[in-house]
């Protein structure tokens, strides 16, 4: 169970996992104006969804267990691929 008050580090890695969240959602409106990407922007939030909520209900709902962790840096490697494929694309 999570304390009442969270600490700062949990708010920090909320915080770390919300950025990817929200950036990928931010690539489906993206994909979706453009018709282009859209197999990926569709199914990235998803697996961000089952994943967080796989690993946190495992992790009894602590943020700071490694599992959690894990799906936290998972998720930006991503968005530093898509990044990436980005960039050459241009």
């Amino acid at each position: 169970m999570m304390a009442a008050h969270p600490s700062s580090r949990d708010n920090r890695l909320a915080l770390a996992a919300a950025i990817p969240f929200l950036l990928s959602l931010a690539l489906l409106g993206f994909a979706i104006s453009r018709q282009t990407f859209l197999a990926f922007a569709i199914g990235w939030p998803l697996v961000q969804i089952f994943g967080y909520g796989g690993s946190l209900s495992l992790a009894k709902g602590i943020i700071d267990h490694p599992l959690v962790k894990t799906q936290i840096v998972l998720h930006w490697m991503m968005l530093a691929l898509v990044i990436a494929v980005l960039v050459g694309a241009a």
